[in-house]
């Protein structure tokens, strides 16, 4: 039997009215502009909606400007003066960084004072003027891959929603996703309702490539000039296909930033099936440069990096990035060399007894071993050029 055009007219509206009623599903290749490159929520972060990069002005200029804040909404740093400032960064000649201290055991050691902590700079020490445990706040990104590779990006996103039950009321937290460009999903809220449905919206991955690097770039740079305690928490393959960026320039990124990043890699259970069927050496050999990447963000920035391999391990791995982020210790130092030489300049922090010897903590068995220590591994001076 066959059927006239206008049969199949009428057919077919219902389902073009369907599809433009949709939601977000599949992604284009480019950014989405207008409100995802414009976020004005009605209650934002003190710091403002995350920062645009240069690469958006121009579609950040064809936007109407965004409605005032709400009476009700958080006030302004103009309104409620400065909030504390814990990340290191240069101010005047004050240098600031953060410090946690746990056991061999990963538990963090609390009680210290001002007098536990060494600090050099390029080898010189540095006498502490600042000090304080901090307790601010968590300002966070979760930056998390969602592409077709495999089924890990996934996997990363079912596996993320524990962290969800960490944040308190007053923290911020914003979604970052990437592919084979950077989508923000949710601007910085305090409602983790809103993070939770940006989870729940990534549904079919449109791209197989993931540009980790220039997702990462462009985070920190978005977050520069956002103040307080903030930091990144980096979910994905660890793989990088298609970024602008090399290694090497996002290492360099990296060192110049303010900014505590915490990565999950999600790959380790998938080569280790694959290890399992015989996978040659050279793909091996890729997979541990990823997971050497990883380590590397963390430890420049005094976070740390995990591999799980079961969805169980998920929650204590979120509690520990809580826990590290409130369990800081913010120590600040006036260097005693040039600080305005626009040089990388590296940190180093000890932590010791009254007698000024390594501190020593008794396991449970009551051996006595060293204390680790997380902290930045040095800081940009001011007249520095950030770039590539």
């Amino acid at each position: 039997m066959k059927l006239s055009r206008g049969v199949l007219g009428l057919m077919a509206a219902p389902l073009i009215l369907a599809m433009l009623a949709w939601p977000h599903g599949a992604r284009s290749a480019q950014p989405r502009d207008g409100s995802a490159f414009n976020l004005s929520p009605v209650v934002q972060n003190p710091a403002g909606p995350i920062p645009q990069s240069d690469g958006q002005a121009q579609t950040q200029r064809q936007q109407p400007p965004p409605p005032p804040q709400a009476a009700g909404g958080p006030p302004s740093q103009a309104t409620a003066g400065k909030g504390p400032q814990f990340n290191i960064s240069v101010e005047s000649s004050l240098v600031k960084v953060d410090v946690v201290v746990t056991d061999q055991d990963g538990n963090i050691i609390t009680g210290l004072t001002k007098d536990n902590f060494r600090v050099t700079e390029d080898s010189t020490p540095q006498q502490v003027t600042n000090f304080a445990p901090t307790d601010a706040p968590i300002t966070i990104v979760m930056l998390m891959e969602f592409s077709r590779n495999g089924w890990v990006s996934q996997q990363g996103i079912q596996w993320s929603y524990p962290f969800l039950n960490e944040l308190k009321p007053q923290d911020w937290t914003a979604l970052i996703t990437y592919d084979l460009n950077t989508h923000i999903e949710v601007d910085f809220t305090q409602d983790k309702d809103e993070i939770e449905n940006g989870l729940r919206r990534q549904m079919i991955p449109s791209f197989a490539e993931a540009v980790m690097f220039d997702s990462l770039i462009e985070t920190l740079d978005r977050l520069q000039d956002v103040q307080g305690k903030k930091s990144i928490l980096l979910i994905g393959s660890g793989y990088d296909t298609f970024s602008k960026h090399t290694l090497d320039q996002t290492y360099k990124r990296v060192k110049q930033s303010d900014v505590t990043i915490f990565c999950v890699g999600m790959s380790e259970d998938q080569e280790e099936r694959n290890e399992m069927r015989g996978q040659s050496g050279e793909s091996r050999i890729g997979y541990y440069q990823t997971k050497n990447e990883l380590n590397t963000f963390a430890q420049m920035t005094g976070g740390y990096a995990w591999f799980p391999r079961f969805a169980g391990e998920m929650p204590s791995i979120f509690h520990s990035v809580a826990q590290f982020l409130r369990n800081q210790y913010s120590l600040g130092f006036i260097p005693s060399g040039d600080t305005n030489d626009g040089k990388y300049h590296k940190i180093k922090v000890q932590v010791v007894d009254k007698d000024g010897q390594p501190l020593m903590i008794a396991n449970k068995k009551g051996k006595k071993q060293k204390a680790v220590i997380y902290a930045r591994q040095g800081y940009q001076a001011r007249s520095g050029t950030v770039g590539d």
